[in-house]
């Protein structure tokens, strides 16, 4: 799991520096401000499996290990 999630932060930031090139060259305006929020859906996903609640435990912890 902690592969899906450092994939899932390389493509938001991936996006984010798409929808940087984007915004600058000026033409696709719309698909850059929908890249940066995809990227921000990503990050929130990761922060949501990563942070912990208030016991201490994160959810990716409580996943079983095989």
């Amino acid at each position: 799991m902690e592969i899906v999630l450092s994939i899932l932060v390389l493509a938001a930031f991936a996006l984010l520096a798409g929808a940087a090139w984007l915004w600058r060259k000026g033409g696709a305006r719309k698909q850059a401000s929908l890249m940066v929020v995809l990227a921000i859906v990503a990050l929130l996903n990761v922060a949501i499996w990563t942070v912990p609640q208030p016991d201490g435990t994160a959810p990716i912890e409580q996943i079983p290990q095989d």
